[in-house]
């Protein structure tokens, strides 16, 4: 008796979501094989060293890390023979614009002293919209992340949790239902920008992070979530998973059914029983599977023009210094004056002004190893706007990097003039080109109720039944728990056949 073929999988994308398709799927007996435009995994989390200063270049918070340590034990495995997750205090430090700080962490002492710095109100109101988070957390988070949302009945089903939780609220008016401090207001409104969304259009869903962070805490991994990368590609790689590096896909072929074959831009043909694309859908379908209104097969509402609400773009500034900055938090969240007028401008007005916002990472406040010795390395994100505004970055981005200097060195990082070295900065432009995101979109479509679940590219396509979706596009969107969700998605579907 002939012995049957294993199941074939391919794996088009390395980032997190791809590695954890390809490591679930590889525990369900498939042969896989993953390909990945550039020289290493990570997607967006990729390395960047110079002059022995080391940065971080995509995700710098861990939150959920069980959804990791999972990938180790399908395998036999713990994550904390390879690893080493430290815990992060304070998770975040919010400085803003008259000085003033709030560090959040999930200390309950610490936090009643933080908040009553502000509003002593407040310190019984956290606790609430804690429990009012807790609430969504059990819907959202535990019964809703890790579940398909292929079919529309599957999202009618749950119109009473949503109506119930009150998802036509976005975050901003979930926080300010139960905060009346408007800074704290804007500080626990943050958690959409950390997504892609703007928290005065984001679904009010997404605060279910507040609750997620004080159940599983704010992680880093020392050496960096590059090292978390290395460390999940040797479990592949022990596990005998085919990664291919420097392999574009340039297009997919399929007979109407089934996608049928991938082709590399080198002219290689890969064949396969399923493809998991950790791609921008938007991208897999214009460029990929080159969908237009004329070849459309029922798939033209996920052409890039049914969505009208992409995410911001990133702006990213990654520097040394010669010094160190021993005051400076792990995670920091820089606001200035305007707050939702700035987010307005970014995301529906889609201009680039003269003031920012900004989250800055210093490594080297946790791990040294980060930067030469008595210096620091620092990453410094600016939510700009994305592509789909003409910015020339060539010109803008050089002059945002000189505002953003100028405002640390006058605020957080004094004489950071003086002290800066070994400079390099992205721009939306890069992230389209490097990581072929549409409109340069660093979290993909954004999370407004209109475009979560089951109106959210689904994670298995509706015509082409073995074309597979997981990464920040699809359900249950950005972030890395949503992203290694996806994985868990993808592999409840090719379980049941979907």
């Amino acid at each position: 008796m002939e012995e049957k073929r294993p199941v074939s999988t391919l794996v088009i994308g390395g980032g997190f979501g791809g590695i954890a398709a390809a490591l679930r799927c590889k525990a369900l007996g498939h042969d896989v094989t993953l390909v990945e435009r550039l020289s290493r995994l990570g997607g967006r989390a990729q390395v960047l060293e110079i002059d022995g200063f080391k940065h971080d270049m995509g995700p710098t918070v861990i939150t959920a890390p069980f959804l990791f340590r999972e990938l180790f034990e399908l395998f036999g495995e713990s994550l904390d023979d390879k690893l080493d997750f430290v815990s992060v205090t304070p998770w975040y430090r919010y400085v803003f614009h008259d000085g003033r700080e709030f560090n959040y962490t999930g200390n309950d002492i610490q936090m009643r002293d933080e908040i009553g710095k502000f509003s002593s109100a407040d310190v019984e109101n956290y606790k609430r919209l804690i429990f009012a988070s807790k609430q969504i957390f059990d819907v959202g988070f535990t019964k809703l992340a890790h579940v398909p949302f292929i079919t529309f009945w599957s999202m009618v089903k749950q119109i009473p949790n949503l109506i119930r939780l009150r998802a036509d609220r976005t975050v901003s008016q979930f926080v300010e239902a139960h905060i009346k401090d408007p800074f704290l207001q804007k500080a626990f409104s943050i958690h959409p920008l950390l997504v892609g969304g703007n928290p005065y259009s984001t679904t009010s869903i997404y605060s279910l992070i507040h609750y997620l962070e004080k159940k599983w805490g704010i992680f880093f991994c020392k050496g960096g979530t590059g090292k978390l990368v290395d460390g999940l590609t040797s479990l592949m790689d022990r596990n005998g998973i085919v990664i291919k590096y420097e392999t574009d896909i340039e297009r997919l072929e399929d007979d109407g059914q089934r996608v049928t074959s991938a082709y590399t831009r080198s002219g290689e043909k890969i064949t396969f029983d399923n493809v998991i694309c950790n791609v921008d859908p938007a991208v897999v379908y214009t460029e990929l599977l080159k969908l237009n209104k004329e070849r459309s097969m029922g798939l033209k509402k996920w052409l890039p023009s049914h969505f009208t609400n992409y995410s911001m773009g990133l702006f990213v500034l990654f520097f040394g210094t010669t010094i160190t900055y021993k005051n400076v938090a792990h995670h920091t969240i820089w606001l200035t004056e305007r707050f939702k007028d700035l987010l307005h401008d970014i995301f529906d007005k889609k201009i680039l002004t003269d003031d920012f916002s900004l989250y800055i990472h210093r490594p080297t406040a946790t791990d040294p190893s980060f930067a030469p010795r008595n210096s620091d390395s620092f990453y410094v994100l600016c939510p700009v706007p994305n592509l789909q505004t003409k910015i020339n970055w060539d010109v803008e981005g050089t002059r945002l990097r000189d505002r953003i200097v100028t405002a640390l060195s006058a605020t957080i990082l004094p004489k950071l003039e003086s002290h800066i070295t070994a400079e390099y900065w992205m721009s939306p432009a890069d992230f389209k080109e490097r990581y072929r995101c549409a409109y340069g979109a660093g979290f993909s479509i954004s999370p407004n109720l209109t475009q979560s679940a089951w109106f959210r590219y689904h994670n298995v396509d509706s015509k082409l039944q073995n074309l597979y979706f997981v990464g920040a596009g699809t359900h249950p969107g950005a972030g890395l728990p949503g992203v290694l969700s996806s994985a868990k998605v993808a592999e409840t579907l090719l379980k049941n056949g979907s």
